[in-house]
C-alpha cells in the first residue's frame, strides 16, 4: 500500500512540475511576443518617418531647381 502511494505521490510531482514548466514556457512565449509586436510599430514608424522625411526633401529640392531658373 504504502508503495503504491508514494508511485502515487511521484507521478502528481511530475505533472505538477511540467504544469508549472508548460505555464512559465507560455509566459516566455507572451513576452516574446510582446517584444516583436513593439519591434514591428518601432520599424513601421521609422519607415513612415523616412517617407516623409524624403518627401519633404524631394519638395525643398524642386523648389531650389525652380529658384535657379
Amino acid at each position: 500500500m504504502a508503495l503504491i502511494l508514494k508511485a502515487l505521490a511521484g507521478i502528481s510531482a511530475l505533472v505538477l512540475l511540467a504544469i508549472t514548466l508548460f505555464s512559465s514556457l507560455i509566459a516566455i512565449g507572451g513576452a516574446l511576443l510582446t517584444a516583436i509586436k513593439f519591434a514591428i510599430i518601432a520599424i513601421f514608424v521609422a519607415v513612415v518617418v523616412l517617407i516623409i522625411f524624403s518627401m519633404l526633401r524631394d519638395r525643398s529640392r524642386r523648389r531650389r531647381e525652380a529658384a535657379t531658373f
